[in-house]
């Protein structure tokens, strides 16, 4: 019989030699991983079945939540605006009823594009539902474009009908002129609570025989670059990503998930609404993002999980301290986009155990989460370990990319991987044979399409993806986002992350937010770094000391880094997710003229200068004329 000593001696060495394997190689966290991977390849088996029962909609999903006794009277719904809520079944009955009406109303054919165009609120999602009843497909316009970018996307996915939220027509009817062939339709509360149509399922014809790769709905890009490009989102991805990530986030019908996130998004619409749908759980939704209503809004309606995109979170952490800071029962912050500099303040703050870091793309390839519970992953988008290197490796690369040409570069007509530790543009492989199978593509754009793909990248005959995504690995297996590829600009043949000079400002007590971007500069290489900043509460300008900030500037960044020009503003330009707009920045750049015409004051750190001081129109000249040079 063996020495009960001696059994437990060796039980703790083979659970230390365990831990030190897994810490060292990581393997929970693969597995973790890989666990989605499992769960993905499930989804693919789903898809597989509903493609057979010829049921590839959101709407049959919602059928089905109705049809199961456990779920149909559980609430689907709660608009946080004014507390009106919707169980699964009376949801299916407003959609099928508002679904009759436009089968009444219009002559939308089945599988039509239709353009809808509104805030946050129960009827948008009626509307979204309702098109997919009757087999239509939405077009989901961005609710802040105007003019010229509102007409593009009218005229691109060539729109014969507009649903628009009334709350907008002093947008939409300045452009309807010029989109003589789109009939825009306003809708508002009262009207749906005037409808007097059946609440019955509308034909089921309009919803068979839909093609698993047909174009199901189009999400539009930003638009920072130039107009938006529209995105396809063909029905099997869009039920694939919802069932995946349900499964993923373990969503159960007692989850309450908040999300004040623009449901014309992928994030609100792929990775909140559809997740929900397919758990039977409860979507608590905000009309957009305002700090004075989130907590109570979260608190109020018992949120479980929180959405994030972009800076929302640095704007909670930025807003005053409230009772409601911990009262809450969220368990999860659930998004991408949270910024270094903010994780742990706001993890701290609002003592919520799992910031769940997700990095995607509506127009990418390779998904990563990072469900960050410590120390060890904070920051980070990902964690690789010994078993994703070993499974997935081959399949997504960081390569050497020239920052000012925006390309690969080639060795011997090659890529090149980076180093550890070292940036560069995340790549993903593709099947040449058939490379619309794993990015749809933008909706008639075939030179944007192309623009993604890369070809003869390690061997000839090869085909890769460019994500557009810088990030770098550390030896640890840590995966980190560094910035946008147009974001990082050089200065003194030095690379420079616009996001991490960011990170590293912010934290400076006076700034409470930071935009950095690159700017020509007269007889200079490459671009000087600007930060635009935007004080903290109740700090002027006169107060503000600008030489504290060069020391801590020039002591936590290497010289190259740290930003010549500041501009001081009164707010930053934000897109309707929480990303910082750049592009009117870059282009005023440090023309002082320009800059006072907006509002703003420009500084600088002089050559050999150990504060910021006025950056005037004088100094601007001097530059001009080759009197001082950076």
């Amino acid at each position: 019989m063996a020495d009960p000593l001696t059994a437990t001696a060796i039980g703790a060495g083979a659970l230390t030699i365990a831990s030190y394997l897994d810490a060292k190689f990581h393997i929970r966290h693969d597995l973790r991983t890989f666990l989605y991977s499992r769960n993905a390849r499930s989804a693919r088996k789903y898809i597989e079945s509903r493609v057979q029962q010829d049921r590839l909609l959101l709407y049959h999903v919602l059928e089905e939540q109705v049809a199961n006794p456990s779920i149909a009277d559980r609430t689907f719904l709660v608009f946080a605006a004014d507390g009106r809520e919707w169980t699964y079944r009376e949801f299916l009955a407003d959609v099928n009823k508002v679904a009759n009406w436009l089968l009444a109303e219009t002559d939308l054919r089945k599988g039509e594009l239709v353009a809808l165009d509104g805030l946050n609120s129960p009827e948008y999602l009626i509307l979204w539902l309702a098109l997919d009843a009757i087999g239509a497909c939405p077009s989901l316009i961005n609710h802040s474009l105007t003019g010229e970018s509102l007409e593009h996307c009218l005229k691109l996915c060539e729109a014969r009908y507009c649903l628009a939220d009334s709350q907008l027509r002093p947008r939409i009817d300045p452009i309807t002129p010029n989109c003589p062939s789109c009939k825009i339709i306003y809708y508002s509360p009262e009207l749906f609570a005037s409808l007097q149509f059946p609440k019955s399922a509308p034909p089921n014809d309009r919803r068979t025989g839909i093609a698993p790769d047909s174009v199901k709905t189009l999400l539009y890009t930003s638009g920072t670059t130039g107009l938006p490009k529209a995105v396809i989102f063909a029905a099997a991805s869009e039920l694939y990503t919802g069932r995946s990530i349900a499964t993923h986030l373990g969503l159960r019908p007692e989850t309450r998930f908040y999300t004040c996130l623009p449901l014309f998004h992928g994030a609100a619409h792929g990775l909140g609404v559809g997740p929900v749908l397919h758990a039977g759980c409860t979507l608590v939704l905000g009309t957009k993002f305002s700090h004075s209503t989130f907590w109570p809004s979260v608190t109020k309606y018992k949120a479980t999980i929180i959405q994030y995109v972009g800076e929302l979170c640095r704007y909670l952490v930025n807003a005053p301290p409230g009772p409601l800071d911990r009262a809450h029962g969220v368990q999860m912050a659930w998004g991408n986009g949270m910024r270094p500099d903010v994780w742990e303040a706001f993890r701290e703050r609002f003592n919520i155990p799992i910031i769940h870091e997700l990095y995607a793309a509506s127009d990418g390839m390779g998904a990563t989460f990072n469900a960050n519970r410590g120390e060890f992953s904070a920051h980070a988008i990902g964690v690789r370990g010994l078993l994703w290197k070993m499974l997935a490796g081959s399949r997504e690369k960081i390569v050497e990319i020239d920052i000012d040409t925006q390309e690969i570069i080639r060795y011997g007509g090659f890529a090149r991987e980076c180093k550890v530790g070292e940036p560069g543009e995340v790549i993903h492989w593709i099947d040449s044979s058939n490379p619309r199978a794993q990015f749809e593509g933008y909706f008639k754009n075939e030179v944007a399409t192309e623009k993604r793909f890369l070809r003869d990248v390690f061997k000839k005959g090869d085909m890769w993806f460019r994500s557009g995504d810088m990030m770098r690995q550390d030896s640890e297996g840590r995966v980190y986002f560094v910035d946008r590829l147009g974001d990082t600009f050089r200065w003194k043949s030095e690379n420079v992350s616009t996001n991490e000079v960011s990170d590293l400002l912010g934290k400076f007590p006076s700034i409470a937010e930071c935009n950095v971007y690159g700017v020509l500069v007269p007889h200079a290489d490459g671009r000087a770094g600007c930060a635009a900043i935007v004080l903290t509460k109740g700090v002027t300008e006169s107060e503000f000391d600008f030489r504290a900030l060069a020391d801590h500037a020039l002591r936590v960044l290497p010289r190259y880094a740290v930003p010549i020009f500041l501009r001081i503003t009164s707010a930053l330009g934000y897109t309707s997710t929480m990303k910082m707009q750049k592009g009117k920045l870059r282009q005023e750049g440090c023309d002082v003229a320009q800059v006072e015409r907006a509002g703003d004051k420009m500084y600088w750190l002089p050559p050999h200068g150990v504060s910021y001081v006025r950056f005037t129109v004088v100094d601007y000249q001097k530059l001009q004329d080759g009197e001082v040079r950076l």
